[in-house]
Parts: structure tokens; C-alpha cells; sequence
């Protein structure tokens, strides 16, 4: 029997925000093996050749080394993306790094790619493989050292690695707590790293996805659609975390340094993810994440253009009861609008 989160979220928040993260990892790793739940015909979904049992998947930086590819299936996840990995061990930014906006269902962090390293969470996923882990897709997505001299070799370098051992790659150039990394977005850069990891995955059909901060203007996302076509890049996660901070934030953590995740998120990245649908004219598969806390969220993104969609700071404040809730909500969102296939309501207001 599961334990309530009403109960155990007090609890949770007594400790310091990267604490409580530890412990919900450990909770995970010793729930005893369940049967997954089996989801609505009308959430199944083929994105780039991936075949999908929902649409509703758990960001990267919950699960950053691969920890709990499946506990977090069994929880209904339709796919899990682990990560961010770098190709060395680094300890990330000094703490404390995260803050917990109560007030405004929202989280602001600089970990800065905290993580074991890219072999040990390629262990993680052969292990899995070794075991006939649970069904679902699972990802990792990829990051560069910080002190790396030759960032867009560290990305071709875990393309590479990674690429017959994972379902997808996510390349991370959009995580505002490495310096200088977002530059990566910028036209001449972006050609040049997107041509050295579709070289860098051989002839492996591994699907590889761009993730993309909110703040691009709307030359960048011109700029970006163009090179991802060109490059036949599998998709795009639009959008990681914001260094905007909205007048409408009251905690008193607000002002820190780092990205701002969560429902103070939605608004901008949605526009972002509509944005994108409309440069890339619906030819490459949109993954939308920021700010979603419901099943009327997760159907706004898809009717804005995404294919599938990515939780995290939501479950911090409401627990993993959110992910039945929202499949729930999106199947009858669904038949309210008439829809057999949630592929169908994909960019239904873009």
C-alpha cells in the first residue's frame, strides 16, 4: 500500500529542497515491484519511431544518474529521461543550489550538472536491459563538463557512448548554471555541435532530441528551426528552466540565481512551444515542458504542438498521484473534442 503524499510531503519539506530530492530517490528505489496500470488506448503515440504506451514523461534532473528508470515507470510514466550526465563526474555548483517557491508552486535551482558521470548511468541503463526492466521509453540526456575545453566534443563524445544503450539522447545546450553554455543555441555554434553528434551516432537510428531554453527571441527559434531541419534532428524539449523572474513571484527566495522551473513557467514556455511548431511548420516532434501541474496544462501543450509532454516540479508540490490524474484528464479531454488518437490533437492551436 502506498503511503499518502499528504502524509509524507511535510515530512519532505522540513528538509532543504536537494535533501528531500536524495530521500524521494531512496522512497522510490525501495517501493516493492508493482504492475504498471494499463493507460487509455487513445494516450498511445509513435514519436521519431519511439512507440509511446502515454505521452506524459518525467523530465530531466529528477532522476539524474539513472537511479530509478524503474520505479518511475511503475509510477505510469509513459518514458523517463534521466539525467543531465556530462562525460566526467563533477559535484556541480556550490550549496545550497536549490529553493523551493512555495507560494508560487515553482523551484528555482543552479545545481549546475551535479552528477556521477556518463558511464555510471550507462551502467544503469545495461542493467536494465540485462533485467527486462518494466516496458516504457527511457532517455538520457547529455551535458557538457564545466571546465570542458572542447564542450561540443563532450556532447559527440556521449552521443557516441550512449547512443546503443538508450531509447533517445537529449542534448542539453539550454541549462542556465554552466557558464557560457547557452551559447551553444547561437547559429554558427548550433551547426556545427548538431553536425558533430549526428556524425558522433554512426549509423545508429538512435533518436536524438535539442533542448532549448524559454528565453530565445523569436530570430533565435527562426535560426534554431532551421538548423535542426537541416540536420534531421528527431526532436525538440521545449523548454528548460527560465532566468526570467515574473513580477507575479512571492517567496522570498525568488530572487536567487538559477532557473526558475514550474507554474510561473507555463505561460512563456508555451509560447515558445507554439513558436516552434509554427518555424519548424509541424516537421519535427515537439516535446513540451514548464509549468505543467494538471491535465488541462498537459492539454494545452499538446494543442499548442507537442507531442509529448514532461513533469517535474509539479510533483514536488503534489506527488505522483499527478501522473494517473493527468492521463486521466487527457483521455477525456480527448473524447470531449472527439479525438480517437492524442496524435490528433497535436498542434490543434498552433
Amino acid at each position: 500500500m502506498q503511503i499518502p503524499y499528504g502524509l509524507v510531503r511535510p515530512v519532505l519539506f522540513k528538509l532543504d529542497a536537494e535533501r528531500a530530492h536524495r530521500l524521494s530517490l531512496r522512497l522510490l528505489g525501495a517501493m516493492p515491484p508493482s504492475r504498471i496500470p494499463e493507460d487509455p488506448p487513445s494516450l498511445r503515440t509513435t514519436v521519431a519511431g519511439l512507440r509511446f504506451s502515454n505521452p506524459v514523461g518525467i523530465a530531466a534532473g529528477f532522476d539524474k544518474d539513472a537511479e530509478a528508470l524503474n520505479a518511475l515507470l511503475r509510477l505510469g510514466f509513459g518514458f523517463v529521461e534521466a539525467g543531465t550526465v556530462t562525460p566526467l563526474p563533477q559535484p556541480g555548483n556550490p550549496k545550497p543550489r536549490m529553493f523551493r517557491l512555495t507560494e508560487d508552486q515553482a523551484v528555482i535551482n543552479r545545481l549546475g550538472f551535479n552528477n556521477n558521470g556518463l558511464e555510471q548511468a550507462l551502467d544503469k541503463f545495461k542493467e536494465r536491459a540485462w533485467h527486462r526492466g518494466p516496458r516504457g521509453v527511457t532517455g538520457l540526456n547529455v551535458g557538457a563538463n564545466k571546465d570542458s575545453r572542447d564542450r561540443i566534443a563532450d556532447y559527440a563524445l556521449s552521443v557516441e557512448h550512449a547512443a546503443p544503450f538508450v531509447d533517445y539522447i537529449t542534448v542539453n545546450i539550454s541549462s542556465p548554471n554552466t557558464p557560457g553554455l547557452r551559447a551553444l543555441q547561437s547559429k554558427d555554434e548550433l551547426s556545427a555541435l548538431l553536425g558533430r553528434i549526428t556524425e558522433a551516432r554512426g549509423h545508429r537510428k538512435t533518436p536524438i532530441f535539442l533542448k532549448i531554453a524559454p528565453d530565445v527571441t523569436d530570430a533565435d527559434i527562426g535560426d534554431i528551426a532551421v538548423a535542426v531541419v537541416a540536420a534531421g534532428i528527431d526532436g525538440l524539449v521545449v523548454s528548460n528552466t527560465t532566468t526570467a523572474r515574473p513580477e507575479t513571484l512571492k517567496n522570498r527566495h525568488a530572487a536567487e540565481a538559477g532557473g526558475l522551473s514550474g507554474r510561473p513557467l507555463m505561460r512563456r514556455s508555451t509560447e515558445v512551444l507554439r513558436a516552434f511548431r509554427q518555424a519548424t511548420v509541424g516537421a519535427v516532434p515537439l516535446i513540451g515542458v514548464g509549468g505543467i501541474a494538471s491535465a488541462d496544462d498537459a492539454y494545452a501543450k499538446i494543442r499548442a504542438g507537442a507531442s509529448l509532454i514532461q513533469l517535474y516540479t509539479a510533483l514536488v508540490y503534489q506527488g505522483p498521484g499527478l501522473v494517473g490524474a493527468i492521463k486521466a484528464g487527457l483521455a477525456a479531454h480527448l473524447r470531449a473534442d472527439g479525438f480517437e488518437r492524442v496524435s490528433q490533437a497535436v498542434g490543434a492551436d498552433a
